[in-house]
């Protein structure tokens, strides 16, 4: 049995909040580059260079790369052989939301009441998931959930009889009456069966994935570059003002699952 500190984990995701507002990943830095590179619309081009120039401000002045610094999103992994000592998980975890929201001076966008909507000042409470596995570490994956984005997520009770081009037609359409809302360019995560609600969390886990990625999954793989294909072709455009194509980072489908999520900004993870 292994014994980790709570204050560990509060530390973690506090300065996890703060990292995946002020920097991208080097992944989706990488593809962002290679989108600035590629676009053809002189305009897109225009958009994609002002919006690297944003980054590289954000990173050496430390600020956020936008202002809607979203939701926090709290993935954690923890092994069956840890013990926490020195009070709840649960408790350390929304408190490193709350010094990194506070301390990174990140926008707070969280209501108490989704009727009284009453902003609680901290961003707390995050969204927590908690997922035991074999071992004594702990991973935590942050992922600060932007609702333009959040707002654009659908879901689409498919009958078995439309088989792929059901759910196909079910992601096209998802992301074209998303249109510029989403604010692209955009991440798009999709998942396939299970249930309601198993299938939106295993969507949002699937936008955690290395950019470039595919299934090791044949039939998966290759509806992910079909579709991404046809998505890079509704005309939507960086910034959604119907330019060339490209507005999408990456694809990602995970079998098994069934939701569509748009995500804008990154996560970050850390092991203990």
């Amino acid at each position: 049995m292994r014994s980790i500190q709570v204050e560990k984990v509060r530390d973690a995701v506090r300065d996890m909040c703060i990292e995946a507002n002020y920097s991208l990943s080097p992944d989706m830095r990488c593809v962002f580059e290679k989108a600035c590179q590629e676009e053809k619309s002189p305009l897109g081009r225009q958009i994609l260079n002002q919006l690297s120039e944003n980054l590289e401000i954000a990173k050496k002045d430390e600020i956020p790369i936008c202002q809607d610094t979203g939701m926090a999103v709290v993935f954690l992994e923890v092994g069956q052989e840890v013990h926490f000592e020195g009070g709840s998980l649960e408790e350390a975890v929304q408190e490193g939301i709350r010094l990194g929201y506070t301390e990174g001076y990140l926008r707070k966008s969280v209501v108490g009441d989704p009727v009284l909507r009453v902003n609680t000042g901290d961003n707390t409470p995050g969204v927590l998931y908690y997922e035991i596995v074999p071992g004594d570490r702990v991973t935590i994956q942050v992922a600060p959930k932007g609702f333009g984005s959040e707002n654009m997520s659908r879901v689409f009770m498919l009958k078995p009889a439309d088989g792929l081009e059901g759910v196909k037609n079910a992601i096209l359409t998802a992301v074209k009456d998303a249109g510029p809302n989403a604010c692209p360019p955009m991440v798009v995560g999709v998942g396939v069966g299970g249930t309601f609600e198993k299938c939106a969390l295993m969507a949002k886990k699937a936008l955690l994935r290395t950019t470039g990625e595919h299934s090791e999954i044949e039939w998966v793989s290759n509806l992910e570059k079909e579709v991404l294909q046809e998505l890079n072709q509704t005309g939507i455009g960086p910034g959604g003002l119907g330019l060339a194509p490209r507005p999408f980072w990456r694809f990602m489908l995970i079998p098994i699952r069934r939701i569509l999520q748009g995500f804008r900004l990154q996560s970050t993870s850390a092991v203990m």
